[in-house]
Formats: structure tokens, C-alpha cells, sequence
């Protein structure tokens, strides 16, 4: 169990996983995670990403995030096509169940906490 401040501003290593080519939708999206954060329990994770322009299917229907958008701007529609737009100084949360695209418009770096219950 962690007992000491997490200080997102120290570096920590980042890892940069490719999209499922299935997922993507346009664009070849790369994102970098920085993974600053995970409670012993593995529910909860923060940290922040970065990634380029792109788009691609999202899938919440086991999680839900926080997101406070660093720099850029991004789209997220859900499927019944409402389209909603964040960027430098936002937050917002996705709700567990959401269903939809994520379109980075602008290269973005965010601030994210993720919630998965067991």
C-alpha cells in the first residue's frame, strides 16, 4: 500500500501501447501512459497520457475516468451521436457504461484517474 504523495510532476517511465487496429476509426493514433499511480486493490490508476491525432472506438462498459485535458482538444461522441468537446483547462468524467468514439483533434495530453470495481 502507497503511504506517501504521489507528485505527478516527478518523471516516471512510460510505456506506448499501439491501438487495436480494430478499434481505430481514422487517423494511426500513438499514445504514451504514464502511469503515476495504482492502489493495491487494482481498482483505481492515475496518472497521465498523451496521444496524436486519431479516432477510435471507446468502450466504458467496465470503467469509468476522470480527465482533465493538459493541452489539445478532443471529441467524445456517444453512440447516440452527442458529440462533446474539451480542451486545455477542461475536466470531465466518463461514465461507466459509456459507449462511443474518442477523436483527438489536436495532439492532447491529459490528467486521468480510472476507476474499475471489482
Amino acid at each position: 500500500m502507497a503511504t506517501k504523495i504521489i507528485d505527478f510532476k516527478k518523471e516516471v517511465a512510460g510505456i506506448s501501447p499501439a491501438f487495436p487496429a480494430e478499434r481505430v476509426l481514422g487517423g494511426s493514433p500513438a499514445q504514451n501512459l504514464f502511469n503515476q499511480f495504482q492502489d493495491s486493490s487494482k481498482q483505481m490508476l492515475s496518472g497521465t497520457w498523451d496521444c496524436t491525432a486519431g479516432k477510435w472506438q471507446a468502450d466504458y462498459s467496465a470503467k469509468s475516468e476522470f480527465c482533465h485535458i493538459l493541452s489539445g482538444k478532443v471529441v467524445l461522441t456517444d453512440e447516440a451521436g452527442t458529440a462533446s468537446t474539451f480542451g486545455a483547462g477542461d475536466s470531465f468524467v466518463i461514465p461507466m457504461g459509456f459507449m462511443g468514439t474518442w477523436e483527438v483533434l489536436e495532439e492532447v495530453r491529459k490528467l486521468y484517474v480510472i476507476v474499475t470495481p471489482q
